[in-house]
C-alpha cells in the first residue's frame, strides 16, 4: 500500500499529463467544436462500491450568471475559484474549485472533448524516476487523485493536458494547489459531469 501526500500526488497527477506531451502556456485564439468526439472517444464507465458523495457537503448552489456565455458553457474564474455552469435565463450552477499553483496557472478558451468516468492514472516514466513512490499505474477508485469523474479539454491545437476532475482531498477546495487541472469535490464533479457534454465549450479567466 503506497503512503504519500493526497495533494502532492493529486498534483503530480495533473503534471504527469502536461510532462508527458511537453504541453507549455496556451494561448488559445477560438474554439473548434468536434462533432463527432462522443463516438471517437467514448465515455469510460466503472462500477465501484464506495460512496463519493459521503460525509462532505457538496459546494454547488443556483446563483445570478456572471459570465455572459450562453447555455451550456463553463466558466472557470481562477482568481476567486469558482467554476461556472450557464443554465440560460439569466442563472448558472456554480462550484467550489481547486486551481493550479504559482506558476501552472493559465487561462483560455477550450471545449470538452472526452468524459470519463473513475477515470485511471498512468504516470510517466519521467515521473516516476523523480517520483519512485508513485504507483506504475493507478486504476480509477476512491483513492485516486482524479476523483470520481473527469473531463478532457481540447482546443484547435489538440489535448491541453489539463482537465476538469474530482479529488479526494475536500480541502483543497479554494487553494491553489494543482498542476494546472481545476478540480472539484467528488459530489460536485459528478453533478457537472450529469449535466454537461461532449463539445461544451470551457472558458478559463
Amino acid at each position: 500500500m503506497f503512503k504519500f501526500n493526497v495533494n502532492a500526488f493529486a498534483a503530480a497527477a495533473c503534471f504527469g499529463l502536461v510532462a508527458t506531451t511537453g504541453a507549455h502556456a496556451f494561448e488559445f485564439l477560438g474554439l473548434n467544436i468536434l462533432p463527432n468526439l462522443e463516438q471517437s472517444q467514448p465515455i469510460q464507465q466503472a462500477n465501484l462500491p464506495a460512496d463519493p458523495r459521503r460525509d462532505v457537503q457538496p459546494t454547488r448552489t443556483i446563483v445570478e450568471d456572471p459570465t455572459g456565455e450562453k447555455s451550456g458553457s463553463i466558466t472557470i474564474d481562477t482568481k476567486n475559484r469558482y467554476l461556472y455552469l450557464s443554465l440560460g435565463e439569466g442563472k448558472a450552477v456554480r462550484y467550489g474549485i481547486g486551481v493550479g499553483r504559482e506558476g501552472f496557472a493559465w487561462s483560455g478558451r477550450a471545449h470538452i472533448a472526452r468524459r470519463a468516468e473513475w477515470p485511471a492514472w498512468t504516470p510517466p516514466a519521467e515521473m516516476l524516476k523523480r517520483r519512485p513512490d508513485l504507483p506504475a499505474h493507478m486504476e480509477g477508485g476512491i483513492e485516486n487523485p482524479l476523483g470520481a469523474r473527469a473531463m478532457y479539454l481540447f482546443n484547435e491545437k489538440g489535448d491541453t493536458m489539463y482537465r476538469i476532475h474530482g479529488t479526494n482531498e475536500p480541502d483543497s477546495i479554494g487553494q491553489a494547489v494543482s498542476s494546472g487541472c481545476i478540480r472539484l469535490l467528488n459530489a460536485d464533479v459528478i453533478d457537472l459531469y450529469e449535466r454537461v457534454k461532449v463539445g461544451a465549450p470551457v472558458n478559463v479567466i
